[in-house]
């Protein structure tokens, strides 16, 4: 059995009965609604990328950020560790992007769409860094461990997963169902969950949390379910599904993960 191209094609002897997709949750499928009219089909003529449009938004996050600590005259050593994080991160997506950008972020919108995509998500993202420097915090040492632990490891985990999916499916279409994606089937989107996660905590306001709760249920869940929707059209989903976590692996915890590694070691030692 071989996925050629987009479109799974099934061995002799396999059933060829309709493909039945995967359900999107109807308050997920509301949150697509709203990003698609909001960002994707906003009226106007398109000529933007939304590519364009999120790359400028990571370029000046690190600009807005100082801009803020000069404001609040925040300069303690946590404010430069969040201004490091939260700054620089906007400098790997850029490496990322032009490493390997993903396809949909080609697409054009309008300008009135570009803009919907700062109100939608960009702002709230700096909402996150206000909140952190309008108030002081008491951080400890363990905090920034914390932080930039976590961050960093999110950061990773995000781009390793872009870079894996881009070149698979640029010479192989169809279901992913190894290296970062063996146990989650959004790699991607947990390493940018634990990321924003390490803002928030370093902000230390129930705000911050907000913001990073709002970003997970009407953005990154939607766009998981809709993932789901799509590639479960392909032979071995239903073997992936039950193996694989929509978000959290939770192989990694329960010891499967761990004991399937050690399995194929045994099975490829000479």
């Amino acid at each position: 059995m071989t996925t050629n191209g987009d479109t799974p094609t099934r061995g002799a002897g396999e059933s060829t009965a309709p493909v039945v997709r995967e359900p999107i949750p109807s308050w997920a499928g509301f949150f697509i609604e709203v990003q698609r009219r909001l960002i994707w089909d906003f009226p106007g003529r398109r000529a933007i990328p939304v590519a364009w449009s999120l790359n400028v938004h990571k370029y000046v996050t690190i600009f807005v950020i100082y801009a803020m600590m000069v404001h609040y005259q925040r300069f303690d050593a946590a404010a430069w560790v969040y201004l490091a994080l939260h700054g620089i991160y906007g400098y790997c997506w850029l490496l990322k992007d032009f490493g390997f950008r993903d396809e949909r972020f080609n697409t054009p919108v309008s300008i009135g769409g570009a803009a919907m995509l700062y109100v939608v998500i960009g702002v709230p993202y700096w909402a996150i860094a206000w909140v952190f420097c309008a108030r002081p915090t008491a951080t400890t040492g363990f905090d920034l461990f914390f932080a930039v632990a976590l961050h960093t490891l999110g950061v990773v985990m995000m781009v390793a997963s872009d870079c894996q999916r881009h070149f698979t499916l640029k010479y192989r279409k169809g279901l992913m169902t190894d290296g970062m994606f063996a146990w989650t089937r959004n790699p991607n989107y947990l390493g940018e969950i634990m990321l924003y996660s390490a803002y928030a905590f370093l902000a230390a306001h129930w705000l911050a949390w907000a913001i990073v709760g709002y970003a997970v249920v009407c953005v990154y869940l939607p766009n998981m379910y809709q993932k789901d929707a799509s590639i479960s059209r392909y032979p071995g989903w239903s073997a992936y599904k039950a193996k694989s976590g929509l978000l959290v692996p939770w192989a990694w915890f329960t010891g499967r993960a761990l004991r399937d590694v050690f399995a194929r070691a045994r099975a490829t030692r000479p």
